[in-house]
């Protein structure tokens, strides 16, 4: 089996385990859905050990697995940057997902909506491994707004409880005020580099160290601190920083 192969596992098993106990778990039942959600889980640790000791060895990867859409030159691509920093967080993401997935076997074991919550929870894995080990600005996004949606199915999951009902829907107002000033940012990216791809993104950035956009007239701004700036304010809506931080008491 190549390291590419790997790759692909880490998300993908999550995902079919998602689907299995999402859309069979009536005939599968719930030790069904539990087997084949940690099983996929398992599958992604196992897959992402092998990755991490790759990389220690002295092999990264960046390339694309999928185009998607070309508009001249730019192009909408689905594909993967494994390096130390992302073989360490496929890593975290897949067994801290491995304990989740075990726990709730005992925290959901008379629950009704145990196999729906399976499914979710192995979503949000696949979700947040998509979005650690992108490449580009645009799968991040995509990433970032599929762990904004399972989030906001998961704070909701109890949807009789008025109070359920009322968090989630905070908790999904709040992010979209972090993901506008995320999108925002991604789409300077995209205006002043020419690209969403991290690598070409990053080798031309010491050339724009110094460009300024004015956002009012007679205000120059930095370029590098108003990107960096609105990429933060959709960290700190996920994250639940001050003053984006409401929905997470409730």
């Amino acid at each position: 089996m190549n390291m590419q192969t790997l790759y692909l596992i880490v998300p993908l098993a999550p995902l079919v385990g998602a689907i299995i106990a999402g859309l069979f778990g009536k005939w599968v039942g719930r030790t069904g859905a539990h087997l084949a959600t940690i099983a996929g889980v398992t599958l992604a640790l196992i897959a992402s050990v092998l990755v991490f000791q790759d990389v220690l060895a002295g092999h990264t990867f960046n390339g694309t697995v999928y185009t998607w859409m070309v508009l001249g030159d730019l192009r909408f691509e689905v594909g993967f940057l494994i390096d130390s920093l992302t073989a360490m967080m496929m890593l975290v993401v897949t067994f801290v997902s491995l304990m989740v997935h075990i726990y709730t076997i005992g925290y959901m074991h008379d629950d009704p909506g145990y196999q729906r919550f399976f499914s979710y929870i192995s979503l949000f894995t696949f979700s947040m491994l998509m979005l650690v080990m992108s490449n580009n600005f645009l799968q991040l996004f995509f990433g970032w707004e599929a762990v904004g949606l399972v989030s906001y199915l998961l704070i909701g999951f109890w949807y009789t409880k008025e109070t359920a009902i009322y968090a989630n829907l905070k908790a999904f107002l709040v992010n979209r005020v972090g993901d506008f000033g995320f999108i925002l940012g991604i789409g300077l990216v995209l205006a002043h580099f020419g690209s969403l791809d991290y690598a070409t993104v990053f080798a031309r950035a010491p050339s724009l160290a110094n460009e300024t956009i004015t956002l009012w007239p007679d205000t120059p701004w930095m370029l590098m601190t108003v990107i960096g700036i609105l990429l933060f304010i959709g960290a700190m809506g996920k994250s639940a920083q001050f003053p984006l931080h409401v929905w997470l008491p409730d």
